[in-house]
């Protein structure tokens, strides 16, 4: 098995673990990925406190990203790959190996969105696609973006789902409790006035839990002139379960974008076997199969997903139909497990190609 580096952006939690084992929280993938792999985890702390004064001030320059790049370079002589988890932390790893003239490692990268003009130009200008071996793309915009616009290989770009942990997000796991009502959660891109507007009057009580552990976007619900049945509210992991399950379907609406925004709640809503009703934007076209796994509508119609949402809440054979898909889906494509075990199968044979 190949030695790998396994980056994680952000810190750790010393008790995620525990967490875990007692059924807080679900599992990580970062944790799921280094037992498949048997990769050394590095997160933001560990990388600042094992970097010394260089770390210190990588990090007063670029923030974390920049600190996870420098330890990734810094110790690259001992891993076969090094995996970053999204490219603001793998495209400083690139530019420091394509200025040092340093390659002796494998590099794959976690791509989220390269379709920025800014760090499309930096990868551009520096030709940093020699510095990377294979890009994991979780979006059809995105993979296009790279192989058409950046010329990067086409085999060494990889479309891959997201995961979700299906042994936590299981429709077993809490007793749902019995009420009218639908859900939404997360904060990345969300189009929370437009849920708001189409929901307006409805006889449904909605509830959006607008709260993220990743994103740092403003909250679009914050402000907006509340009918009296939406709510706003935040919750953590286990009581986010429990809204999933209580819902009767969940509704994910978007502002257009090019990266798949969104897919965290789709994929636990999914594997709670609930349907999910989301805005087809141009990077969120890959984890539902309209009317099959959930049901899209276009982003910022508010008519068009009052009109979804009043057809499911009128014939729930069909909502729990979908939602019955939606669970046996996630849980062959995008269970943690198989997330894992796929990014290692990529992992190993950029080493192999790497090491020819």
């Amino acid at each position: 098995m190949s030695r790998v580096l396994l980056v994680v952006s952000g810190a750790v939690p010393a008790d995620v673990r525990e967490q875990v084992a007692d059924g807080r929280r679900p599992r990580p993938d970062y944790l799921e990925l280094a037992r498949v792999m048997g990769a050394d985890l590095v997160d933001v702390d560990e990388a600042r406190r094992r970097s010394g004064r260089i770390g210190a001030l990588a990090h007063r320059l670029g923030g974390g990203a920049l600190v996870l790049a420098w330890f990734c370079f810094r110790h690259r002589r001992r891993y076969d790959v090094v995996l970053t988890d999204g490219e603001h932390v793998g495209l400083p790893l690139a530019l420091l190996c394509r200025l040092t003239f340093a390659r002796p490692f494998a590099h794959v990268m976690i791509v989220h969105i390269l379709s920025v003009p800014k760090k499309a130009a930096l990868f551009r200008w520096f030709r940093l696609g020699r510095y990377v071996d294979t890009m994991l793309v979780y979006a059809t915009a995105q993979e296009r973006f790279v192989v058409d616009e950046l010329h990067h290989p086409a085999d060494r770009v990889v479309l891959t789902t997201f995961m979700v942990d299906t042994a936590f997000f299981r429709p077993d796991a809490v007793e749902a409790a019995a009420g009218r009502m639908i859900c939404a959660a997360g904060l990345e891109r969300r189009d929370y006035p437009t849920l708001i507007e189409a929901v307006r009057g409805l006889d449904v009580r909605v509830v959006i839990a607008a709260a993220s552990p990743w994103s740092k976007q403003a909250d679009s619900s914050a402000g907006a002139a509340l009918p009296p049945n939406v709510e706003i509210t935040k919750l953590g992991f286990v009581d986010l379960r429990q809204l999933y399950a209580d819902a009767r379907f969940v509704v994910m609406p978007l502002y257009d974008t090019e990266f798949q925004a969104g897919v965290t709640t789709i994929l636990e809503a999914m594997a709670m076997g609930r349907a999910v009703v989301c805005s087809r934007t141009r990077g969120q076209t890959d984890v539902l199969h309209d009317g099959v796994t959930g049901v899209y509508v276009a982003p910022g119609d508010a008519a068009a997903l009052r009109a979804a949402i009043e057809r499911l809440l009128d014939d729930p054979a069909a909502a729990d139909a979908i939602g019955t898909a939606a669970r046996a889906e996630v849980v062959r494509t995008a269970d943690v497990t198989v997330y894992a075990e796929r990014l290692a199968a990529v992992a190993e044979r950029a080493a192999a190609r790497h090491a020819r």
